[in-house]
């Protein structure tokens, strides 16, 4: 594995991004430090931690360790029925993609919400209509601030209660109603690992440019108490990584592979050890 100190985004980890949730431990002047020593070239930033820290300040944090903020994440959340809670969700997500024009990141993540209360809590296609709804008021909003909407599939188990866009293919049907250049899919190894229809889809987001940001974890069982935070560290687990990063390959993509894993267990470590562990695990499973 090539590192060193200064040396971004060369040999093996060119195109390898650092998710901030991986290593929520370190503190963002922490996580720039650590990932510029590694040659780590980028980084996936979470909002909360950049509002603490400022978005400006972060801009001005990232831009001096010589980093690229690969995606930011999140906003979504569209699956609301009441009007006034509709218009707080895309208040919001309007001031997402102002922070990510702000961190220079042209990637937004969208998480689109669950089923909402209330007598449409059942209709599963009501409530993707609602994210198309969304979708549609969002995306000139952010293709004017150089930001593509990035819509995730989440596994099925989170569709009740975080996102009803269950599969690649619900995400591409989504996202083919509007300009590639304004909404795009996250392709996600940890919740598109099971399904057989996975690598035609992928190469049909390829095909037509629609790949905004791809993103690895492994995936481990027994799961734990509470799978949002049971995302497995690299080569762990049952997903293979190599295979899905020869897909996105395949399919024309050439961005950044950024790792994203929700771990306690990882978070009670060290976080540079996380951080070398880590780009170790990406060159072995992801490249070799």
């Amino acid at each position: 594995m090539t590192t060193g100190s200064g040396d971004s985004g060369s040999g093996d980890l060119a195109r390898l991004s650092l998710n901030q949730e991986t290593v929520r431990q370190l503190s963002l002047p922490e996580l720039c430090e650590g990932l510029t020593r590694l040659g780590v070239p980028g980084v996936g930033l979470w909002r909360e931690p950049v509002q603490r820290y400022g978005p400006e300040a972060a801009a001005r944090l990232v831009r001096e360790h010589g980093l690229t903020v690969t995606s930011l994440c999140r906003g979504g959340f569209f699956t609301a029925e009441e009007p006034a809670a509709r218009r707080r969700a895309l208040d919001d997500n309007r001031a997402a993609v102002d922070e990510a024009a702000t961190l220079g990141t042209s990637t937004l993540v969208l998480v689109s919400g669950g089923l909402p209360e209330g007598p449409g809590g059942k209709d599963l296609e009501g409530a993707r209509e609602r994210v198309a709804e969304a979708l549609a008021e969002l995306g000139p909003y952010a293709r004017e601030r150089g930001v593509r909407l990035a819509v995730e599939p989440l596994h099925p188990m989170y569709a009740s209660d975080r996102c009803v866009v269950s599969t690649l293919g619900q995400a591409l049907a989504l996202a083919e109603r509007f300009p590639a250049e304004e909404v795009g899919v996250v392709v996600d190894t940890y919740h598109l690992w099971w399904d057989e229809r996975v690598p035609a889809q992928i190469a049909r987001a390829g095909a037509d440019g629609r790949i905004a940001a791809f993103q690895v974890a492994d995936w481990v069982t027994p799961l734990p108490e509470g799978v949002l935070l049971g995302r497995g560290q690299l080569g762990d687990g049952a997903v293979d990584l190599r295979a899905f990063r020869r897909a996105v390959d395949a399919a024309g993509y050439e961005g950044a592979v950024e790792v994203e894993i929700f771990n306690p267990a990882l978070w009670e470590r060290d976080g540079a050890e996380v951080l070398r562990e880590t780009a170790e695990r990406y060159v072995r499973h992801v490249l070799g």
